[in-house]
């Protein structure tokens, strides 16, 4: 065989292999439900978030973030305060529907914010995963917010 050939089916060969590919990472989004956010839904999330709470003496560190269909739970910290927000698509844009901690996670909680309960179990299960790699001190943060504060679009207190 020339070079020539080899390379052409070299080229084949890791074009199929990419369209395989591209088929599996596109199953497993679209059948996985939840899933880190891409980055321009994480970008819209933190935007939304620091557009409301950031400060020049306080910035707002929003992660993980996770989405299920036009729901995204985030956790977020600023200085010595931590918390989860879940928010909801509306008009293509990110707003803050509830605030709180641990409870943020709790399936009865975001069906009671008007998620169905398979999309809250992913929701739910999604975060659990994202932030089963971080810190122990950042999860100890998220916890500390305390109860649930529906906040509806609104600014809650952090």
């Amino acid at each position: 065989m020339t070079q020539t050939r080899v390379a052409l089916e070299s080229v084949r060969a890791f074009t199929l292999l990419g369209r395989a590919g591209m088929a599996i990472l596109l199953s497993c989004i679209l059948l996985g439900g939840a899933a880190y956010a891409s980055s321009n839904e994480a970008n819209d999330v933190a935007q939304s978030m620091r557009a409301i709470w950031e400060r020049p003496d306080a910035p707002l560190t929003v992660d993980p973030i996770v989405v299920e269909g036009d729901y995204a739970l985030a956790g977020w910290t600023q200085q010595a305060r931590g918390g989860r927000a879940l928010l909801v698509r509306r008009d293509g844009r990110w707003q803050v529907h509830v605030c709180g901690g641990d409870g943020l996670k709790d399936i009865e909680a975001l069906k009671m914010a008007g998620i169905s309960e398979p999309a809250a179990r992913r929701l739910a299960e999604a975060a659990n995963k994202a932030e089963a790699k971080l810190p122990e001190r950042t999860r100890e943060k998220f916890a500390s917010f305390g109860q649930n504060v529906l906040v509806n679009g609104g600014h809650a207190p952090h």
